[in-house]
């Protein structure tokens, strides 16, 4: 019966009109996904892979891929960025595809302060199989073919997709903001339905301790970094909170998902979702970085959904030129 109930919800959260974005835990780990504004935030070059498992126990888990690629265009003060993104969900085959591109454009506020506004413009392509769809008149006489596939569109449908973002940054703090599906596009299935993406406000801020004193070499490097990640979308909002902490060549990470103290979903239902644990491995000198963490699902689902995998791998390149002068432009968030 839990495993059962389980799955009504988990359906229940594809089907859901007010349909809701892809996460990920590692949330800085997919900056262009994050916000707009950090697009270009690197040293030149900035390439990102993302894949994550959620709920493994359930049939027709969620799985997300992101793709990204950034480049510095530090003479003009320019970030360009492409994003390509998938989430598969349900045991029906319902996936979303996004291909998008970005820009941001930096503004020096002081000597260490800068502004980084940015814009992502895409589209995206949603469909399901309808091979694995069952309807009423094919259990009833076994027919092939279905009447009940006319309430459907095409097998995908598309729909543009805007979202922009803002991000402040130091050499020790940061803060941002971004809102997506600016435009709330209609991205329902069905003929004559309409099914607006609602838009999401996500809000990011952190700071950087250094326990290494003010001269030290970058591989000897010591600190440890508080970040929060807040975000809303329709009727649901979630807030990620914790630490990481950075002893080079290693990143050691936890923190809390959810907001059980201030808002409940429901009479008895905590805003409860996952404690995250990660662990990050940066090859040195290479700036090659690839980073594990697994989701510890707190919610009344923990005996059910087998948590949440997930794995980031990122490479930064730069000219020898571009590395001496990259302390400029970087921001000091979490890299995973």
């Amino acid at each position: 019966m839990k495993k059962l109930c389980s799955l009504v919800f988990l359906i229940w959260c594809v089907l859901s009109v007010q349909g809701q974005d892809m996460e990920f835990s590692q949330f800085y780990a997919a900056p262009l996904h994050l916000n707009p504004g950090f697009t270009g935030a690197t040293i030149e070059h900035r390439f990102v892979l993302n894949y994550r498992h959620q709920w493994p126990n359930i049939p027709g888990a969620f799985e997300s891929y992101h793709a990204s690629y950034e480049y510095n265009a530090e003479a003009i003060n320019s970030g360009f960025g492409l994003i390509m993104q998938r989430e598969e969900a349900g045991s029906f085959g319902l996936t979303t595809n996004l291909a998008a591109l970005a820009y941001s454009y930096r503004f020096r506020i002081n000597r260490k302060t800068y502004i980084s506004p940015g814009v992502k413009m895409g589209v995206a392509f949603r469909g399901i199989d309808y091979n694995k769809l069952v309807f009423n008149d094919q259990i009833e006489n076994g027919n092939q073919v279905t009447a009940d596939e006319d309430a459907f569109k095409d097998e995908n449908i598309s729909y543009p997709d805007f979202s922009g973002g803002i991000l402040m940054y130091s050499e020790n703090y940061w803060v941002g903001a971004a809102l997506n599906h600016l435009n709330k596009p209609n991205q329902s299935l069905l003929e004559d339905e309409l099914s607006e993406l609602p838009m999401k406000f996500t809000f990011q801020a952190g700071y950087k301790f250094s326990l290494s004193g003010p001269v030290v070499k970058r591989l000897d490097a010591k600190e440890i970094i508080t970040a929060v990640h807040y975000k809303s979308q329709g009727l649901f909002d979630q807030m990620d909170i914790g630490a990481y902490y950075n002893h080079a060549p290693f990143v050691f990470g936890f923190w809390y998902r959810g907001i059980p103290l201030f808002k409940r979903y429901d009479r008895g239902y905590a805003n409860n979702d996952a404690f995250i644990v990660l662990v990050g491995y940066t090859i040195p000198d290479r700036n090659f970085r690839v980073g594990y963490s697994y989701d510890i699902t707190a919610s009344r689902l923990a005996s059910n959904t087998g948590g949440a995998h997930e794995i980031s791998i990122i490479y930064e390149a730069a000219s020898k030129r571009k590395k001496r002068r990259s302390r400029r432009f970087k921001v000091p968030c979490a890299k995973f």
